[in-house]
């Protein structure tokens, strides 16, 4: 399939799961990224405030900002740009899609970023992304090098193989509801 067969199967797919079905789902999901020593060690952690059809990071963001510095995606023109979350009255709707953006100054020290939790369209088992193509997390994520990336999706967001462009940016691990699997390592890279 191609991209944009596989983004009309996954909107499909989404729009017959009950919202609270997909509460539900999440919270396996985002257990899974709990239990990750990567999340435990890290300090500051991207995560994203999720839009209706996504897996549901509301309550994993309110539990764990005061225990480490949260960022959250703001949409500025055709770029992320990044602010700390300091509480649910730090929100407001932002102005492309509603989701909930906070305000503040603009968090731009990326190297200090040890996790991003990025959401995704579909996943593939060698942990690539494919987002919903305009390319907003892989241009932030090129600038987060040192950063582990972790995919987060329902099940049914998960394939043997997606088409992958030059510019999309793989992930460190994937979370799902059933599984968490790590993108394979170079041969001969000696790990």
């Amino acid at each position: 399939m191609d991209k944009k067969e596989i983004r009309k199967q996954i909107k499909a797919t989404k729009a017959n799961v009950p919202i609270e079905e997909k509460l539900r789902r999440s919270v396996g999901v985002m257990n899974r990224v709990e239990s990750l020593p990567r999340f435990r060690d890290a300090r500051t952690v991207l995560l994203y405030w999720s839009m209706a059809d996504e897996v549901q990071t509301h309550d994993f963001v309110n539990r764990w900002y005061t225990e480490k510095t949260v960022l959250l995606p703001c949409v500025d023109g055709d770029d992320l740009v990044l602010r700390q979350y300091t509480g649910p009255a730090c929100l407001q709707a932002g102005e492309q899609f509603g989701i909930g953006e906070p305000t503040g100054p603009v968090f731009s020290d990326l190297d200090s970023i040890d996790m991003i939790v990025v959401p995704g369209v579909a996943f593939d088992r060698e942990c690539n992304r494919m987002g919903r193509g305009r390319g907003f997390y892989d241009r932030l994520l090129k600038g987060t090098l040192r950063a582990f990336k972790v995919g987060v999706a329902f099940d049914f967001q998960l394939f043997d193989r997606i088409p992958v462009e030059a510019f999309d940016v793989p992930m460190d691990c994937v979370a799902a509801e059933s599984c968490i699997f790590a993108r394979p390592k170079p041969s001969g890279s000696g790990d």
